[in-house]
């Protein structure tokens, strides 16, 4: 299925969406934002889904905001500020329903990822870069502190290499990016798509409930205290422990043989 900014490819339990504007290098325009949205809101609920893959088409991943879009706002009467308001809002929308859904969301990178291109790797749950890629939140170098693309890599790498590729705008190359924890991985180009999928298949081969518990889990615990983390998931596991196909799960692994999980027929 596809439309003017996204081809989305359902790959067995697999969903890849490729954003489709090569010409923009994939730009993050409002019709982009939009298109990745209406996707991702379609999957959320989509019991099929186990797995989600984002790619760009072209030489590049994303460029990041569409920087035409936003020079045309500033002929508004306020200068464009609820426009970029807006805009950011919506942006912001999107990430934290990325962070969200529950399949986990694996990018496959390649070329660049500036900006918010890189916001978008840094909130998906993984990612596997082609090796040469460039990343870099280097907005700086036009004089934007790219403020909303900081929340998502400071949460990916060290605070002091994230701060120090916001203040100098240079790029962290597919090397960096896997030793800095922003890739998973780093594979010549001509093996990305195979890459990317079979860490996809293998996340999707697990069983699905337990994964949609231990998501929201995994970055709600991020924020809290260790004493209050260890409480929280406790509970966690406790419910998890409570679902037949986990405790199938126990027993194949007990006897040696694989599990028959009900709830994935």
């Amino acid at each position: 299925m596809s439309d003017d900014f996204l081809i989305r490819e359902d790959l067995g339990a697999v969903t890849r969406l490729t954003m489709n504007r090569p010409n923009a290098l994939n730009a993050l325009s409002e019709g982009m934002l939009d298109a990745l949205q209406s996707h991702l809101d379609q999957i959320k609920t989509d019991s099929s889904v186990k797995a989600v893959v984002i790619a760009g088409a072209g030489k590049a991943f994303c460029a990041g905001h569409d920087l035409k879009e936003m020079t045309n706002a500033r002929s508004t009467q306020d200068g464009g500020k609820q426009y970029f308001l807006d805009l950011f809002k919506t942006c912001t929308r999107m990430m934290l329903t990325i962070r969200d859904l529950p399949q986990p969301v694996i990018a496959q990178v390649h070329g660049i990822a500036t900006a918010a291109g890189c916001q978008l790797v840094a909130t998906c749950d993984m990612a596997v870069g082609a090796d040469g890629t460039k990343f870099g939140v280097n907005g700086v170098n036009i004089g934007l502190f790219c403020s909303t693309p900081m929340v998502a890599l400071s949460r990916n790498i060290p605070r002091k290499k994230a701060f120090e590729l916001l203040t100098t705008g240079e790029f962290l190359s597919a090397e960096q990016a896997v030793q800095q924890g922003l890739l998973n991985q780093s594979v010549p180009f001509a093996n990305l798509s195979d890459a990317t999928l079979t860490l996809a298949q293998k996340v999707a081969s697990k069983l699905s409930a337990a994964v949609k518990i231990g998501k929201p889990a995994f970055y709600r615990q991020l924020e809290m205290p260790v004493e209050d983390a260890y409480a929280f998931t406790g509970a966690v596991m406790a419910e998890n422990m409570m679902l037949p196909d986990t405790q199938e799960g126990i027993a194949a692994f007990l006897e040696k043989r694989d599990p028959n999980w009900k709830s994935e027929i």
